[in-house]
């Protein structure tokens, strides 16, 4: 392949990324007074740190997921007390769970089998859960009778996964599975989610973004320096630790709480199963009072990697798991672009605001001009930027259509950077929405930025980037 001489394709390099920032520059001075620091937003608050420690939503550790204190605080400065929310990227169901101990009906929409079982679970534990049901599980952890069944169920594996445990807690965990068979419907459910939760600690790998992390353990050589993730539990430790969390998080004094104990009559939770994108244009217009959510970034975390021990036990075949991964909203090097007018002929008009939007254009522009001169690490960067940001146009023209008047918006959000181009995630998003229903009340910042990747501070510097909650209303 023909390239340029370096020089020449630094002051190319130069010219272009230079023509990027001024126009990100230009953008900045537009919503200047948009922009709002706000002291209160730490980063345990907009991630799952604050969750840790509260009951209920610490059982399972979803990286992504933002905390039910985010929820509650920006639901009492915006005084939302009534009507029905919508999270179209669910997770966990932080925002369903907490909504509903608000008195808020919550909708949610989620892809991924994990949040999905996550969010049933719950749901089972808070309406269907009997008292008896509550003995069951104390007294697994009493006698652990998975040690002395004879009841076994193979554990699906993915090519990802494959000898990911000790292998006397794969058979203790296959011997767990087929117990658990003996059970009601409703205990069945719970013992597999607590299986869930104690994943990552009996195994030899730890979720790492883009992928899982293989500690030296398991015999398999990734990368030049071997990776020690510490102590692995025994599945007796975990599993037993977990399973009495829960009983503890739902029983005070021996006697049965409610899931979220609230001063409020809890909402109801409804969720819908998969893609955003083919859910949303299905949902009547002018349903919500509120939309809170935090879309993946456009950061290339590959959710069907590092959950993917979740997904083989959930099931999932090779095949399955790639077409999810292409389901996902486009936010890895292996999504492949979308035929969106294909999933909804009334989307012209976000993917025009999309075309029409310089900054996007001038970053797309950059980046293929990279990918050209073969300077990116991967030549999907383009494509998966461009499919990032057209996408979240539908999303975001969905979610004006599906709000009520002057309903609020909310969401979380990172820039990014990509080959010394800093990303103003937040700018693009908020100027394409004003193009499709929603007027810019302001974008919060966090006090305390995001550093951009090791790999990109060893080029092009350190550099934060802004971390920011949007604020965004449907026009009248």
């Amino acid at each position: 392949m023909l390239t340029l001489p370096k020089d020449v394709r630094d002051l190319k390099q130069n010219e272009t990324l230079g023509e990027v920032e001024r126009l990100d520059q230009d953008l900045y001075h537009y919503f200047e007074n948009k922009f709002r620091l706000e002291i209160p937003l730490s980063r345990s608050l907009v991630s799952f740190q604050d969750n840790k420690t509260r009951e209920i939503y610490r059982w399972y550790k979803y990286k992504e997921a933002f905390s039910a204190s985010l929820v509650e605080y920006l639901f009492g400065k915006y005084k939302l007390i009534k009507g029905i929310i919508l999270d179209p990227f669910s997770g966990s169901g932080t925002s369903l769970f907490a909504g509903s101990a608000l008195g808020l009906n919550a909708d949610g929409i989620e892809l991924l089998p994990i949040g999905q079982q996550i969010i049933n679970t719950k749901k089972i534990l808070a309406l269907e859960f009997t008292k008896d049901d509550f003995n069951v599980l104390k007294q697994w952890v009493l006698e652990q009778p998975w040690e002395k069944s004879a009841l076994r169920i193979p554990l699906n594996e993915l090519r990802i996964t494959k000898d990911a445990y000790p292998e006397q807690t794969k058979e203790t965990l296959e011997r767990y599975l087929g117990t658990c068979e003996q059970e009601n419907e409703r205990v069945r459910v719970v013992l597999r989610f607590a299986l869930w939760c104690i994943l990552e600690s009996v195994s030899y790998t730890r979720k790492d973004g883009q992928y899982l992390r293989w500690d030296y353990r398991s015999g398999r050589r990734q990368g030049k320096k071997p990776f020690n993730k510490g102590i692995i539990l025994s599945f007796e430790k975990a599993i037993c630790d977990k399973i009495k969390e829960i009983v503890f998080d739902l029983q005070t004094k021996g006697k049965q709480k409610t899931l979220f104990t609230s001063k409020h009559s809890q909402g109801t939770i409804n969720l819908y199963s998969g893609s955003c994108l083919d859910v949303l244009p299905t949902i009547p217009a002018n349903t919500y009072d509120a939309i809170i959510t935090s879309p993946p970034y456009c950061n290339r975390y590959d959710y069907t990697r590092t959950y993917a021990l979740e997904l083989a036990l959930s099931g999932i075949s090779e095949q399955e798991l790639v077409n999810l991964r292409q389901q996902m909203l486009s936010c890895t090097v292996e999504n492949r672009a979308k035929d969106l007018l294909k999933i909804n002929q009334q989307w012209t008009e976000a993917i025009t605001a999309a075309d029409d939007q310089y900054l996007l254009q001038a970053i797309l522009k950059y980046l293929n001009d990279q990918k050209a001169q073969g300077m990116l690490n991967n030549t999907g960067i383009p494509r998966m930027v461009r499919g990032y940001f057209y996408e979240m146009a539908c999303v975001i023209a969905e979610c004006s259509r599906v709000l009520k008047p002057n309903a609020p918006l909310f969401m979380v959000n990172d820039n990014v950077r990509y080959a010394g181009a800093s990303i103003s995630v937040d700018m693009i998003l908020s100027d394409i929405a004003e193009k499709l229903g929603f007027h810019v009340e302001s974008i919060l910042i966090l006090p305390n930025g995001k550093g951009n990747s090791s790999q990109q501070m060893g080029e092009y510097g350190r550099k934060l980037l802004r971390k920011c909650v949007y604020v965004w209303r449907k026009n009248r």
